[in-house]
């Protein structure tokens, strides 16, 4: 029971810790890249919104640690970010 315990402990410190959202990802990201390019290299969107031919999505919790991308005809056109190390 000990050992299952601590193997469960385990397996959710290393995902914790396997977060792909972070400074050195978000330094990878460049303008014109499409969702789908931004989403391999910081992982799914938690959240986007559309509004008049653009689609804001929001990786992270606007709270805490995030970064916001808006894209125009599926290309990144701004980038923002808070609380990455």
């Amino acid at each position: 029971m000990k050992v299952k315990i601590a193997l469960c402990l385990l397996t959710a410190l290393v995902l914790t810790g396997c977060s792909k959202l972070n400074k050195e990802n978000y330094d990878k990201l460049k303008m014109g890249m499409s969702q789908d390019e931004v989403s391999s290299v910081i992982g799914a969107a938690d959240n986007c919104s559309k509004t008049m031919g653009a689609v804001s999505c929001v990786w992270g919790n606007e709270e805490a640690k995030h970064v916001k991308i808006v894209f125009m005809g599926d290309k990144a056109v701004t980038f923002s970010y808070d609380g990455l190390e």
